[in-house]
């Protein structure tokens, strides 16, 4: 029963999607754009040292996948804030559907999303000069759509509880700088003063970040690799589990 709900919102939400991709669209077009314009400046700062590699790309591409990751489901919310106002939410509660697949399925779907736009942007960094193994390549997208599951049912759980626009876009935007910028995306955070570093230590996509730039490199038994790795899955299970607590409470 559970899969089967599960799968009935996943199809009803995949479908919205496929007949309005401008927000596919868009998610993927900002990534690129830093993939074009500023991907071959990048040469002297990869050599910097915190990157770990003269690669560029190596360096580069993984940040923006987890930029992607996180910005492409963190604004997901703002859907379910439209769908609450228009009374479907309200119709979906009074149905004997588990309510966890009322999330689930909404997650999944942009799961899936996530890891097309990913799979994507790695296709177009390897004509740019990305050179990095096959498994690196299949790993990274994964470890995206791991992390998109996490931001996802947050931003589902946060939304539903907001009900506001105007409330829930200055949150994210006061919660996705900081940890994009923490993370060491664009500069390495060993360039910082030790206060900086401290605090991008408290930050769990700084280590996502290091991991997925080790198997970029192809170390995959470096315990960076690991660390990113058991970091990804623990936010990716901790996200989904918060998410449908406060999203079941929400719905009785």
């Amino acid at each position: 029963m559970f899969m089967t709900d599960t799968w009935v919102v996943f199809s009803r939400a995949l479908r919205l999607s496929l007949r309005q991709p401008v927000w596919v669209v868009f998610g993927l077009i900002q990534p690129v754009l830093y993939l074009a314009l500023f991907g071959p400046l990048l040469k002297g700062v990869a050599a910097a040292p915190g990157f770990g590699g003269a690669d560029p790309w190596v360096v580069f591409v993984p940040g923006l996948l987890v930029q992607l990751g996180l910005l492409g489901a963190a604004f997901v919310g703002f859907g379910i804030i439209s769908e609450w106002r228009c009374g479907v939410i309200e119709r979906m509660r009074v149905t004997p559907a588990s309510r966890a697949a009322l999330l689930l399925g909404r997650v999944l779907r942009d799961v899936v999303v996530l890891f097309v736009q990913a799979a994507l942007l790695t296709v177009m960094a390897m004509l740019f000069g990305l050179s990095a193994p096959w498994w690196a390549l299949l790993l990274g997208v994964v470890m995206v759509a791991s992390l998109g599951a996490c931001f996802s049912a947050l931003s589902y759980a946060i939304a539903l509880q907001l009900k506001s626009e105007d409330a829930f876009a200055p949150l994210l935007n006061g919660v996705s700088l900081p940890l994009l910028l923490l993370s060491g995306v664009l500069l390495p955070m060993s360039m910082g003063p030790l206060w900086l570093q401290r605090l991008s230590q408290l930050n769990p996509l700084l280590y996502v970040l290091q991991g997925l730039r080790a198997i970029y490199r192809g170390e995959l038994g470096a315990s960076e690799t690991s660390l990113g790795i058991g970091v990804t899955i623990i936010l990716g299970v901790v996200g989904v589990v918060i998410g449908t607590r406060v999203f079941q409470k929400e719905s009785e």
